[in-house]
């Protein structure tokens, strides 16, 4: 509200661009919310493999909001002001507004950035993002560092147009904060999409699901490994292997029990498992589906 307040007392049309954007940033953050409520409920008749999907189509919501409100409206309201430029009142109380927008911003990014980091490990920060699993920690970190780069371009801009004394430049930068934005959403999209599509796990699960399966004694061979994430911390499996010939009826469903229970304990994230009996040449020949190993 403050930003709205303002633009009206200063005509600045990148203050307005700040205010709409920051209204979207509290749409997207209820959404999101929302989103990983709804996909905590348990799996019922309807959805066996339960709601953990929820988060991902909440997700490229944001993402489509960000893109579609966000950049649409600052670079609309950017172009207006370039064309019709408006003269600039006092730049003071935009400044003051800034100031604290950007402390606020900061610190709730600084909080962003720990826990991704802590949530990463060793992995180098785009590589992270592109195999995160659960978008709702990266993308508060795409609208804070948003939120932050369109705050310094909002003070340079409104601080130009005063000191060259060309209200355009004002305008320019609503372009250039919708331009931001336009380009934090396009990636947001681009992962929640294929999140929401369905995203193998990583490859250090399933060359552990190989290791336990094939440790089993009556295991010849693994065939494949077929994964898909139903949630950020939830894994559906599906795993075709080659059992000793001599291996009956009965033994064969105690040894995928046992096969089952051992993956439980050292991959809870696996939530579903489905081991299929199978010799080499059959699963070879049923190879038409893409396989994630």
């Amino acid at each position: 509200m403050a930003k709205f307040i303002a633009a009206a007392i200063s005509g600045s049309s990148s203050m307005l661009t700040e205010g709409v954007h920051s209204l979207v940033d509290s749409g997207n953050q209820i959404l999101l919310l929302y989103g990983k409520k709804a996909a905590d409920r348990a799996p019922d008749a309807r959805r066996p493999f339960g709601y953990g999907r929820e988060i991902y189509f909440w997700s490229f919501v944001v993402a489509i909001l960000i893109f579609a409100l966000g950049a649409g409206v600052s670079i609309y309201e950017g172009w207006q002001h370039w064309i019709e430029p408006e003269e600039l009142r006092s730049p003071l109380i935009n400044y003051i507004v800034l100031g604290v927008a950007f402390v606020l911003e900061g610190a709730s990014w600084l909080v962003a950035m720990r826990e991704f980091g802590a949530a990463k490990g060793s992995q180098g920060w785009w590589s992270a993002i592109h195999t995160s699993k659960d978008p709702s920690t990266f993308i508060v970190l795409f609208e804070d560092s948003a939120a932050l780069a369109g705050l310094v371009v909002a003070g340079i801009g409104v601080w130009a147009s005063h000191a060259f004394g060309d209200p355009r430049i004002d305008g320019l930068a609503s372009i250039v904060i919708g331009g931001i934005l336009g380009a934090v959403a396009v990636v947001l999209a681009r992962e929640a999409k294929g999140l929401l599509i369905g995203e193998a796990a990583s490859p250090d699960v399933v060359a552990s699901i190989r290791r336990v399966v094939g440790a089993h004694p009556a295991v010849i061979a693994v065939n494949h490994v077929r994964t898909i994430h139903t949630a950020p911390q939830s894994v559906f499996v599906a795993i075709s292997a080659d059992f000793e010939d001599s291996t009956s009826m009965g033994d064969g469903e105690a040894m995928i029990d046992e096969i089952e229970a051992e993956l439980k304990r050292e991959m809870p994230e696996l939530s579903s498992i489905y081991i299929r009996p199978e010799t080499r040449g059959s699963a070879v020949q049923g190879r038409g589906l893409a396989s994630s190993d």
